[in-house]
């Protein structure tokens, strides 16, 4: 019988914030064991990404604790961290806050919080992350933008509930993106629009109320 090999997952190269918006699925046995982000029609195990090191940090090992060092990537859309361990944070001691950094690692989870560790680690020109940028954007299709009619109707409704809450001291946020028929997206771009004109203002967060 043939040996069969192993099928390494694809390093997929995204955004950080596209990463983070994923659905973590953990193991029934073990929440704190991830499976894979799903992401779209993807079941993300390993990624590919570019970004600057803004911070790292190491700690002191001693006989109970483990050699342990992190750093947090930035890419502009949002943080993750590298985290490695024992010998490895002598391989990737040269590399620190200030660095931009190709990392190619597999993806795990503590607490909930997702993090990387780290495969391949490579400085790179900073240039790099533009070039990075590009390419995900040539991969992104557009994004089908709401016509006039759409947004102006969002608009009214929210300025319609809002005013017929007044009285009970204002609407909340969760209920406008339940009583009205327009994406979350949608929703949130007329209130923040209206928020800028002045037209209604958040009293606390989640709460909104009108100004006129």
């Amino acid at each position: 019988m043939p040996e069969q090999k192993f099928k390494r997952a694809t390093a997929y190269k995204l955004r950080i914030g596209d990463l983070i918006k994923g659905k973590q699925v953990t193991s029934e046995e073990n929440q704190d064991r991830l499976e894979y982000i799903e992401l779209g029609d993807k079941q993300i195990r390993r990624v590919n990404i570019v970004a600057n090191i803004v911070e790292r940090f190491e700690n002191e090992p001693t006989e109970d604790k483990t050699k342990y060092a992190s750093l947090t990537l930035d890419d502009a859309s949002g943080q993750i961290q590298a985290r490695f361990f024992g010998d490895d944070v002598e391989k990737f001691k040269d590399i620190g806050q200030g660095d931009t950094v190709m990392l190619i690692g597999k993806l795990r989870i503590y607490q909930g919080q997702i993090y990387v560790l780290p495969e391949i680690l490579k400085k790179k020109d900073p240039r790099y992350l533009l070039v990075r940028k590009l390419e995900l954007e040539k991969q992104t299709p557009p994004e089908e933008k709401p016509n006039k009619e759409e947004t102006k109707a969002v608009k009214d409704q929210i300025i319609e509930l809002v005013k017929k809450e007044e009285e009970n001291g204002g609407v909340e946020s969760e209920k406008l993106n339940m009583e009205i028929d327009a994406s979350q997206e949608i929703i949130d771009k007329e209130i923040q629009k209206l928020l800028e004109d002045g037209l209604i203002y958040e009293p606390r967060p989640g709460k909104i109320r009108y100004l006129g």
